[in-house]
């Protein structure tokens, strides 16, 4: 009697062609949806940005916007809102430390995913993906930028004026040097990409000089302590009416050293083609408005939120022209602070450094 002859189980494909899923980078998406959905992002989330970067070429433009649809998107996580609105994750303390902590590790996860190309189930962060092998942006770079909001995160708080400049540099300085890669500024050219840090570090200070009354009321605080105790100020009375005065001169103070930034990242500017000139130019109108009008305000500064109207940021854009066509003087002072210093401080303080990847090419 024959033995019966065994069966091997069979696979449901061949062998042969079982492969990786082949990376590429956007996570499969056609670049014209990715430019259309990042598109959406900045005119639903930011006004000024969005009409600074009309004046950019359009493959610069696109790729601003990619970059922004990633930022935007990253802050919304972070936060657990949707393009800055409410939180969709109430809970307690507790359990939001801990979400927080989660939330950030996603970030990590999907930015370093969307850099080796693979599909991240979400089109912010395929978006990256894609600016990212277009414009030579890194994983260390991504991580300068995910750091600051891993402090917003854990609830950090400046106690010194070189923490709050170090905070800057996580959450604008280091989009600001990723937006010179945009434009095509070399990696090695250390000087415009030091003059990008200054000009991201000028929009954020103007930024927390605006929402000081509206950080407060969610429990942030970016004036460093040391400030507020040299003021007087007591613990969670910063926004109280007695203390007013005090604020106003703490916020001078910072709007003094956006100033400083501002000034050499003008300087600096001229060295770009003349519309990325242009552009960088009326941003600055646009956001130094912003730090300009509280100053103007004093005390009444956080009556009402200041913003600026469609024609105001018309009339910026085309000061900005005539601006773009002179070239600047340079500053008599220059800020203490500077991107190189920051950096080294970032490592210091334990900003993680990258995991080595394998680089992803373009087909």
């Amino acid at each position: 009697m024959s033995r019966p002859r065994r069966i091997r189980p069979r696979l449901l494909a061949p062998s042969r062609i079982m492969r990786d899923t082949p990376r590429r980078a956007g996570g499969g998406w056609h670049r014209e949806a990715l430019v259309e959905r990042a598109r959406e992002s900045i005119a639903e989330g930011s006004h000024s940005f969005a009409a600074a970067s009309m004046l950019f070429d359009r493959a610069t433009r696109e790729r601003a916007w990619l970059l922004y649809a990633w930022c935007r998107r990253c802050d919304d996580i972070a936060d657990g809102q949707d393009h800055g609105g409410a939180s969709v994750e109430p809970g307690t303390e507790e359990a939001n430390a801990a979400n927080a902590t989660d939330r950030i590790e996603a970030i990590r996860i999907l930015t370093r995913r969307a850099l080796e190309g693979h599909p991240t189930a979400d089109i912010a962060f395929d978006a990256f993906g894609q600016v990212a092998m277009e414009a030579g942006l890194t994983l260390g770079q991504a991580e300068d930028v995910i750091a600051g909001f891993e402090l917003d995160a854990r609830g950090w708080r400046p106690r010194s004026e070189a923490d709050l400049m170090l905070y800057c540099y996580h959450v604008a300085g280091a989009v600001g040097v990723m937006i010179a890669r945009v434009m095509g500024v070399s990696a090695d050219d250390h000087d415009l990409l030091d003059r990008a840090c200054d000009m991201g570090l000028a929009f954020q200070l103007s930024n927390i000089a605006r929402d000081l009354a509206q950080d407060d009321a969610a429990g942030r605080r970016y004036l460093p302590l040391e400030w507020t105790v040299e003021q007087d100020i007591e613990p969670g009375q910063l926004m109280k009416p007695h203390h007013r005065q005090e604020v106003v001169t703490l916020v001078n103070r910072l709007l003094d050293i956006a100033d400083r930034h501002e000034a050499v990242a003008r300087y600096g500017a001229a060295r770009l083609h003349f519309r990325h000139r242009w552009a960088v130019l009326a941003a600055a109108n646009i956001y130094g408005a912003i730090g300009r009008e509280v100053r103007r305000r004093g005390a009444a500064a956080w009556d009402h939120r200041v913003q600026t109207t469609r024609f105001e940021k018309l009339g910026h854009i085309r000061r900005a022209f005539f601006e773009a066509l002179r070239k600047p003087e340079e500053p008599e002072e220059w800020p203490q602070h500077t991107r190189g210093t920051l950096m080294i401080r970032a490592r210091m303080e334990g900003a993680p450094a990258p995991m080595p990847m394998t680089p992803l090419r373009e087909d």
